[in-house]
C-alpha cells in the first residue's frame, strides 16, 4: 500500500501511456487522413490525460457506425415516389448538358449518385441578405402556414428574435397547425421556461443529441449545424443565419452592436421535398418516434420551371462527405471564376490544393474571410493558410465592416452554393450540414453583385505585406495549424 501511494504519479503516468499506445494503434488501423492522425497521436503523447480526453470527445468517427437508420425512412413509399419521379436518368443528364447547367453535370451526377438527391427545376428562390430580411420573410410564411411548420436550427436562443418566433409558433400550434422543432443541445440557449411554453402549446420540440453527465460521450463533438425551416412542405429556408439576436442588425442602436453579414435562401418548389426528407430523418432520430410520412408532408407543387436546385446534406451519418465533394467538383470544373465567402477557412488538403491549382491555371479565385472573427484559434488557423493561397495567386480579402458569417460560393456565373457548411474540417467531416446548390445564371448574377458589394467593405491582403507580419503571429498560426484537422 505504501509503495502504491509513494509511486502513485508514476503508476498513473505509466497507465496513461499504456492506454495511449493502445489508442494510437487503434487510430493507425482506421486509415484516416495522415495529417489528422498525426495531430491526434501528437496530442496523445505530449498531453498526458488531456490528450486522451481530446481523443475520446473530439476524434471519434460516426460515419461508419451509422447513427441514423436511414433505410426505414427512405423505404417509405411516398418518399420513394417523389424521388423516382424527380430523379434525372443518365440520358436526361446528357440532354441537359446543353442547357443552363452546362459544365456542371458532374456535380449533379455526384449528388444524385452519393445520396439520391435529385436536381429539381420547378423552384422559385429568393436570396435573403442578413438576418433582418431572413426573419421578416420567415415570420410572414409562418403566419400563413396551414398544415405544418418544421424548424431545425443549430442555435435557437431565447431573446428578442427567439421569443418572437416562439410566440408565432405557439399561435399557429393553437390554431391546429402541426409544429415540430429541433435545436442543437450544445449550441442553443433556450430557457426551460421557453421549452415548457412551447410544449404546453402542443409543439413537439426535441434537442439534438443532448449531453448529460453521466452520458457525456462522443456526442459532444457531433453537432447539428443546420439552419432550416419547412412550411407546409412547399416553402423552405436554408442558409447560415441562426435564431439569435446577434444575427440581426436592428435599426435602433446600430453602433452598439457588431454588424453581422450573413446569407440565407428561401425556396418555393420541389427542392423543398429534399429539405423535408432531411428534417424527417433527423426528427425520427432525436424523438425516437416513427413519424408517419403522409402526402401532405410532400404536397403536389405546380409552378413553372424557373431555377434548378439540388440539396446536399452531409454528416457523420452519410456514406460520403457529400458537401465537401460537391465543393471540390465545383472548384475543379471552374473555367472563369470562383468567389467564396466563409467565416472560417481551415480546409483539408483536397480543397486547398484545388483552389491553388485553379488559380495557377488562370481561374480568378477570390476568398472573403473575417478580419477578426469570433474564434481566436480559428482565426490563427485560418491565417496559417493565407500565405500559400497568396503565393498561388488566390486573392484573399479581410472583411472589416463587422462579422461575415455567410457560407456562399459563386462559380462561372452559373453555379451558386448557399448553406450552413463552412470551409473547415468540422463542417466537412464532423457536423451535420446542409447546402443548396443552384444552377441558374440569374441567381449567380445576383450573388456576384452581392459579392462585389461586400468587397467594398474589405481590405485585400498583399503577399509582400503579409509576409512581414510579426514573428509572434506566425508562431501562433503554426501552433493553431497543428490543431486544424480537429477544428
Amino acid at each position: 500500500m505504501d509503495y502504491f501511494l509513494d509511486n502513485i504519479w508514476w503508476i498513473l503516468l505509466s497507465a496513461n501511456f499504456l492506454i495511449v499506445f493502445i489508442t494510437a494503434g487503434y487510430e493507425l488501423m482506421h486509415f484516416r487522413e495522415p495529417v489528422k492522425s498525426i495531430s491526434l497521436i501528437f496530442a496523445l503523447f505530449v498531453l498526458p490525460v488531456v490528450g486522451l480526453l481530446i481523443y475520446y470527445f473530439f476524434a471519434q468517427e460516426f460515419r461508419k457506425s451509422k447513427l441514423f437508420n436511414r433505410k426505414k425512412l427512405y423505404d417509405q413509399k411516398i418518399i420513394q415516389h417523389w424521388e423516382d419521379k424527380l430523379m434525372l436518368k443518365e440520358q436526361d443528364l446528357i440532354d441537359k448538358k446543353q442547357d443552363f447547367i452546362a459544365g456542371k453535370i458532374k456535380l449533379v451526377s455526384l449528388l444524385q449518385n452519393n445520396q439520391k438527391k435529385p436536381v429539381t427545376f420547378k423552384n422559385k428562390v429568393t436570396v435573403l441578405i442578413n438576418g433582418e430580411n431572413k426573419f421578416s420573410a420567415l415570420f410572414e410564411d409562418i403566419k400563413n402556414a396551414k398544415h405544418h411548420i418544421h424548424i431545425e436550427y443549430y442555435i435557437f436562443n431565447s431573446g428578442r428574435i427567439g421569443n418572437r418566433l416562439i410566440l408565432l409558433l405557439c399561435e399557429k400550434a393553437e390554431e391546429g397547425v402541426k409544429v415540430r422543432v429541433s435545436y442543437d443541445f450544445v449550441a442553443s440557449r433556450l430557457s426551460s421556461k421557453a421549452v415548457k411554453k412551447m410544449k404546453s402549446c402542443g409543439i413537439e420540440i426535441y434537442p439534438f443529441m443532448p449531453v448529460w453527465f453521466p452520458n457525456l460521450t462522443r456526442k459532444l463533438n457531433y453537432r447539428n449545424h443546420r439552419k432550416m425551416a419547412i412550411i407546409d412542405g412547399n416553402i423552405g429556408f436554408v442558409g447560415g443565419i441562426n435564431i439569435c439576436d446577434e444575427y440581426v442588425n436592428f435599426e435602433e442602436n446600430p453602433k452598439e452592436k457588431l454588424f453581422w453579414r450573413d446569407t440565407h435562401l428561401r425556396i418555393m418548389g420541389h427542392a423543398v421535398k429534399s429539405l423535408q426528407a432531411q428534417f424527417l430523418l433527423n426528427f425520427n432520430f432525436i424523438s425516437g418516434k416513427e413519424l408517419k410520412v403522409e402526402d401532405n408532408l410532400f404536397p403536389k407543387i405546380d409552378i413553372p420551371e424557373r431555377t434548378a436546385v439540388q440539396i446536399a446534406a452531409s454528416g457523420p451519418d452519410t456514406d460520403w462527405q457529400n458537401i465537401m465533394e460537391a465543393i471540390l467538383i465545383a472548384i475543379n470544373t471552374a473555367d472563369e471564376y470562383i468567389y467564396i465567402t466563409t467565416p472560417y477557412f481551415i480546409p483539408n488538403n483536397q480543397i486547398l490544393t484545388a483552389l491553388c491549382m485553379a488559380s495557377r491555371i488562370g481561374v480568378e479565385v477570390k476568398i472573403i474571410i473575417p478580419e477578426i472573427g469570433d474564434s481566436v484559434i480559428a482565426r490563427y488557423a485560418t491565417n496559417s493558410y493565407i500565405e500559400q493561397l497568396l503565393e498561388s495567386g488566390v486573392q484573399v480579402f479581410h472583411y472589416h465592416k463587422g462579422m461575415v458569417h455567410a457560407k456562399t460560393m459563386v462559380v462561372d456565373g452559373v453555379l451558386t452554393s448557399i448553406g450552413s457548411c463552412n470551409l473547415d474540417n468540422r463542417s466537412f467531416d464532423i457536423n451535420f450540414e446542409i447546402n443548396a446548390f443552384l444552377y441558374d445564371e440569374e441567381v449567380a448574377k445576383e450573388m456576384t453583385e452581392v459579392y462585389k458589394k461586400d468587397l467594398k467593405e474589405t481590405t485585400e491582403l498583399i503577399l509582400v505585406d503579409w509576409m512581414q507580419r510579426p514573428a509572434l503571429e506566425k508562431i501562433r498560426e503554426a501552433l493553431a495549424r497543428l490543431w486544424a484537422p480537429l477544428l
